[in-house]
């Protein structure tokens, strides 16, 4: 039975204008992408094989070009759609970010760092630079090491701070292991990065550890 013939309550794009996109199943946020189907099976029944297939709407999301075009009912236009969309709904993060507006949303700024930093293969350090009134002045991603850690050097850490005449950073890096616990060396990087911003008056307001799904606040834990 074509989609069409379904209740209207029960069709992706009806469902979604009446009720909300967080009211529809993957599959049915997937269907609506993409549009049609394939003979003998509904954009829905096509979606949930590409689901099964993937092993998740977050895998098929991820995956490169070759091995999305390989699966049926896609290929390299509905990989460039894709790959639009998502890098769409990472700039609806930033910007709510930049608006000018303090940085009063704890939940803005980890979703927005999770987003930016959970998929690296590799570990990425990065800041948020702040003005007096703790509003976005830049993001900036300043290392970048091995799946094992990188190298942070205070002293650049620093010289961006200056360069962006920052009263105060938010610090965030992955964790390419999908945990987010803080290591050892990670509190004693931190410790390191606020005494070295401190002789400068910039203030460490949070460093916050992104692991797959989760990030680790130093602030919340009372480490800062």
């Amino acid at each position: 039975m074509a989609i069409t013939d379904w209740p209207a309550e029960e069709r992706p794009r009806e469902k979604l204008l009446g009720r909300g996109a967080q009211a529809l199943s993957d599959a049915e946020l997937l269907a609506i992408f993409l549009r049609t189907g394939v003979p003998g099976k509904t954009a829905v029944d096509l979606a949930r094989d590409l689901l099964t297939r993937f092993g998740s709407l977050r895998a098929l999301l991820e995956a490169d070009c070759k091995t999305f075009c390989e699966a049926p009912g896609l290929g390299a236009a509905k990989f460039a759609q894709l790959q639009a969309t998502t890098e769409m709904a990472r700039r609806h993060l930033a910007e709510t970010l930049r608006r000018g507006e303090a940085l009063t949303s704890a939940g803005d700024t980890c979703r927005y760092l999770t987003a930016r930093l959970r998929d690296y293969p590799y570990e990425v350090f990065a800041c948020l630079f702040l003005d007096t009134r703790h509003r976005l002045i830049e993001f900036e991603e300043l290392f970048r090491g091995t799946i094992d850690g990188a190298s942070v050097h205070p002293r650049e850490v620093v010289r961006r701070a200056l360069a962006h005449n920052a009263a105060a950073v938010i610090l965030a890096h992955n964790h390419p292991s999908g945990i987010a616990e803080p290591s050892r060396a990670d509190r004693h990087i931190t410790e390191r990065l606020s005494d070295a911003l401190a002789l400068v008056d910039v203030r460490v307001l949070d460093h916050l550890v992104v692991g797959d799904g989760e990030a680790v606040s130093f602030a919340e834990r009372g480490w800062l």
